[in-house]
């Protein structure tokens, strides 16, 4: 499917309280179409041993449709209406945007993209030495440098 397409037919619950779970978006949500997914996201937590019974979400889930028509009526039929004591907020999904901010304190040379397009294999890379012989104008003289270099900062 196409992630366009995906999108189109993926509404998106904000505000519900921590008593909803899956079959609850389910159930109230399958009144307007067949459902081919529903998503909700758990609370990011600093413990990992938590019970898995126990664990919270964040206050929204991602209802996928089978046809944008049946997105669209529950968009129409569900936004600002309540849910468990709670008012919801329901409108066509967006797709997450990659930025610094959202892929949290992960290195960029994390990612295989990066490292494709400009990590170089560790003989090509040169090294302390390689750039230091280039500097001088001497490439042959690498390993001479090298020990120089190491030797200099041994004295300081």
């Amino acid at each position: 499917m196409e992630e366009g397409t995906k999108t189109k037919k993926t509404v998106f619950v904000g505000g519900i309280g921590d008593s909803v779970d899956e079959a609850a978006i389910y159930e109230t949500f399958s009144t307007f179409g067949d459902i081919l997914e529903v998503q909700i996201p758990p609370a990011q937590t600093q413990t990992h041993q938590q019970d898995t019974r126990a664990q919270k979400h964040r206050g929204f889930a991602f209802v996928t449709y089978t046809s944008a028509g049946d997105a669209q009526d529950a968009i129409d039929n569900m936004d600002l209406n309540e849910l468990r004591g709670r008012v919801l907020r329901v409108n066509l999904a967006r797709p997450q945007k990659l930025t610094a901010a959202t892929s949290g304190n992960r290195p960029i040379w994390e990612s295989e993209e990066w490292l494709k397009e400009f990590a170089k294999p560790l003989a090509q890379s040169g090294g302390v030495g390689a750039r230091a012989a280039i500097r001088a104008g001497a490439p042959e003289s690498a390993e001479a440098e090298n020990k120089d270099e190491d030797e200099d900062a041994m004295e300081e």
